[in-house]
Formats: C-alpha cells, sequence, structure tokens
C-alpha cells in the first residue's frame, strides 16, 4: 500500500441511529413557534419555568434497590467517578428530586418544563427513542383546586393554539378502584378489568363487556381472549356503567346507594364533583372539559384524579395532553409527603396535527429580506442596507455566496422562501434609489407554471423606490405596519 493511501482519510457514513431524527429548519422554527404559544399559555395561568438535567443519578431514577439489569433500560452509563447515571425518560423523577432538594421552596409550586427526554424502547412509526415534552404541574397541595387548574391550563393552552374542537375528559383513579371493590372483583385482577374498561370510548359498551367475559372478534375476525370473570361481577360493572359513564355527558350519578358502600368510590365521587364546580366558576364549558369515568391511565403510577385530551377532529391521534394526580412525589427522596398534579404533552404529535389541521404552517426560512450583492466595490453600500433593516426589525440577510450572478441570487432567495430581494449597482446607488423585487407575490402568481425562470427575471413584481424610503416600503410589503 503506497503511501498516500495510507494518509487517505476514512470516511464515515453519515447515518442516523435508529430511532433518533433530525429537525430541518422549518420543522424546528415551527416547534418553536408552537411551545412559545404554550409558554404564554401556561405563563398567564402563573406557571414558572423549571429545566432541571439531562442526566440524573441512577438511584434518583430507578430507586436505591436498582440494579445493571433495570440501569439496561434506559440509556444508562458509567459517568465520572464511577457513578451510575442515565439520560431522563421524564420529567416528573427530576421535579421530585429537585422539590426534596428545596426546603425553603414555596409550596404549591407551579411549574412548566420542555425539552428531550429518551427511552430505550422499539422505534416504530410515529415512536422515537428521543422526543420531546412539555409539562406542567402543582407540587405540595391535595387541594382539588389543584387539579382544576391544571384542567383549565390544558384547555387554555388547546385554545391558546387556536384549536377550537377538543375535549379534556377526566375522571378519578379512585372511582374505578371503588368499582372493583363494590363489583366483588378480586383486588388482583382490578388492572385488567381497567384496561379492558379504557377501550370504552374506541370499541363500545357490548364489546367491553365481551371482554370481560368469554371474549370477542374484532372487526378482522381476529380473536380477542376475554378475561372470563363471573357474571354477577360483570353485570355490575354493566350497571356502573350505564348508569354513570353510558350518555351521561358530564353530569354525574353519584348517589346511588350501592356506590355508596365503597370509601374509594365516595372519595373519588366527591372529588370529581368538586372539580367540576371549579371549573364551572373559572368558565370552562363542558364543550371542552368533560367528566369520562373510564379514563385509566397509569395503573401503577396515579392515585386519584386522571386526564386526557383528544382532538375531536383527529382522533386517530390520540392523547395529546395527559395526566394526573401523584400524592407519593417525593417518598423516594423524603418521609415527608409532597402530594403534586400535573399533566405531559407530546410535542411532537401536537405539532403534527396542528400542521394537518392548518393551525401553525412551517416557516421555508427566518429572513424576510434578501440583500443581493451585484457589485463587491460596493459592498460597504450593501452592509449599510442591512445594518438598517436589522435596526428596524427586520430579518434579513445578505447574500454570502461566491456568485455575482443576479439571477442566481435571487433563485437562492425563492428556495428558502424569503419574500423580498433588495436589488442596487453601481447606477441604482449614485441615483439614490433601490430596487424591490417581491418574490412572494411572483412566486404566488406562478405557482402551478413550469416558467418560473421567467417570473424571476421579470421586470413585474419589483419597484424602484428612493434610498431614504426603503425601511418604510419594506414594512408595508411585510404587513408590519
Amino acid at each position: 500500500m503506497g503511501k498516500k493511501e495510507q494518509n487517505k482519510p476514512q470516511r464515515v457514513k453519515p447515518q442516523l441511529l435508529k430511532g433518533f431524527r433530525d429537525y430541518p429548519p422549518d420543522q424546528q422554527a415551527a416547534r418553536e413557534k408552537m411551545i412559545a404559544r404554550i409558554q404564554q399559555a401556561v405563563e398567564l395561568m402563573g406557571f414558572q419555568p423549571l429545566q432541571t438535567a439531562s442526566v440524573e443519578a441512577a438511584d434518583v431514577l430507578l430507586g436505591s434497590h436498582y440494579s445493571s439489569d433495570s440501569l439496561a433500560e434506559l440509556f444508562g452509563f458509567k459517568g465520572p467517578d464511577d457513578a451510575d447515571m442515565a439520560l431522563r425518560y421524564e420529567f416528573t423523577l427530576s421535579l421530585a428530586r429537585y422539590v426534596a432538594s428545596q426546603p425553603d421552596l414555596p409550596l404549591p409550586f407551579r411549574r412548566y418544563q420542555y425539552g428531550n427526554v429518551w427511552r430505550v424502547d422499539k422505534p416504530g412509526p410515529g415512536r422515537f427513542r428521543e422526543f420531546m415534552q412539555f409539562d406542567i404541574d402543582i407540587v405540595g397541595t391535595r387541594n382539588m383546586l389543584a387539579d382544576a387548574e391544571i384542567i383549565a391550563a390544558m384547555v387554555g393552552t388547546m385554545e391558546h393554539l387556536g384549536i377550537e374542537r377538543f375535549k379534556v375528559r377526566y375522571s378519578s383513579r379512585k372511582i374505578l378502584n371503588g368499582l372493583i371493590e363494590w363489583a366483588g372483583i378480586p383486588p388482583q385482577r382490578g388492572p385488567d378489568v381497567m384496561r379492558v374498561l379504557d377501550k370504552l370510548q374506541r370499541i363500545g359498551l357490548d364489546n367491553v363487556l365481551a371482554e370481560l367475559s368469554g371474549g370477542r372478534s374484532d372487526d378482522s375476525g381476529d380473536r380477542i381472549e376475554g378475561l372470563y370473570l363471573e357474571d354477577n361481577w360483570v353485570l355490575r360493572v354493566k350497571e356502573f356503567m350505564i348508569q354513570n359513564v353510558v350518555g351521561t355527558g358530564r353530569s354525574l350519578v353519584g348517589s346511588h346507594d350501592y356506590l355508596q358502600s365503597s370509601p374509594s368510590c365516595r372519595e373519588g365521587f366527591d372529588e370529581i364533583l368538586q372539580i367540576e364546580s371549579h371549573l364551572s366558576h373559572m368558565g370552562v364549558t363542558s364543550d371542552h372539559a368533560e367528566v369520562d369515568l373510564t379514563i385509566v391511565r397509569g395503573l401503577g403510577y396515579y392515585t386519584g384524579t386522571v386526564f386526557e385530551t383528544t382532538l375531536l377532529d383527529l382522533p386517530e391521534f390520540g392523547s395529546m395532553f395527559s395526566g394526573g394526580r401523584y400524592d407519593n412525589l417525593v417518598e423516594r427522596f423524603q418521609s415527608q409527603s409532597v402530594p403534586g398534579v400535573g399533566s405531559s404533552l407530546g410535542v411532537d404529535r401536537l405539532l403534527a396535527a396542528l400542521i394537518e389541521l392548518k393551525k401553525i404552517s412551517l416557516p421555508r426560512c427566518t429572513s424576510k429580506v434578501l440583500v443581493t450583492v451585484m457589485d463587491r466595490d460596493r459592498l460597504p453600500d450593501y452592509l449599510a442596507i442591512l445594518k438598517e433593516l436589522r435596526a428596524a426589525g427586520i430579518a434579513s440577510e445578505i447574500f454570502s455566496g461566491d456568485t455575482k450572478n443576479l439571477t442566481r441570487q435571487i433563485r437562492y432567495a425563492d428556495k428558502l422562501g424569503v419574500p423580498l430581494a433588495i436589488i442596487a449597482g453601481t447606477n441604482e446607488f449614485d441615483a439614490g434609489l433601490i430596487r424591490i423585487k417581491n418574490l412572494a407575490a411572483g412566486a404566488s402568481k406562478a405557482e402551478g407554471t413550469s416558467d418560473r425562470e421567467d417570473w424571476l427575471k421579470a421586470e413585474g413584481f419589483q419597484e424602484d423606490i428612493p434610498r431614504g424610503q426603503l425601511v418604510s416600503r419594506i414594512r408595508q410589503l411585510l404587513s408590519l405596519e
């Protein structure tokens, strides 16, 4: 092998790891725009920003009895000083660690946080190992007013994003726990029953009852095995569903004697009624927030209220903004109980929904004006224009490529989606004039045609103005004044 071949650099394949993705400028700009709107909505309700570390100690995320096997379930690794650590897979445990470490923190603590989390899940369509969440929580109170505030914040966020048709459905795990108790179903079978009840909105009451009994066949003919519950257990579940869920809408029927026999059920109904009252006084109507006693969520996590948000025009997108009450928030870190309630929003899923609903667009670029460069000797004049536009708050860039060909520069602006281009050479500068080419108007006119090169060069969609009127005219064209 020759010396030249030995010194030849080894090329690396530009591959993306499975379960991860890049965000092109248009998607990232849309994400940031959406997040800014969400921030406005939750800050309007007094939530404060908190940013916790992306990497946590293993026992913070897994408890003190973690093992190497459990650490392997996360993006875990051995860090400096031989410490076991991992990338966070959610925000709640980091919030608990933060609260436990801040004894002087004023409670209740209302916080929001957004950022990336990492999970070693099997990637698939719409499922990634790195994704962004936006969480809101109220920590340090058992008052149902906090639960109502979380629901109101979820509603306010959807409204702030311009979504008209959505529903926040909420319930209490205590009610379903009471149902299991009242129906006589063994507690160890409760989680399986709840998972079936959670399907009510999708498959209907008859199919739910069938799955609780001997099973059923789905639309494709595949067999879905049942739980084979005793007939009297299933009859009691059916009675509960008909009286309290099916067709009742927001109104609760919580006064039945058979439900009053369960302390858990009574407590859950009372809490839901409190939340209903608080929401009503806050002006949150049943059009946007409604009781649904089949909501399950987080069987081993939530201790009381649970809620989730769906878009009525895009039900196939699933839950958008969901959560519940967890009254054992900091037990991993201290003996003192600190209850909490919160909700988490899937940023990328919601962004996809907003694009589908045409509530947000994918901006092709951030620049509103491209300053073209025709004469390198007049570069100070071009830079003076750039400085003036930016000082006026108009996002602008100067063409920094190598070509002096004007058509190529205009084509560059067109591909990026820059709406306006400034054109000036020595003759224009000497005459005190500036030419503005309205690329956005030209693109709109030429949409659907094959002769874009013609309008790129055309005299239409452009005007010559005095140099001193540049900023005011640009602002008019951009509808900034």
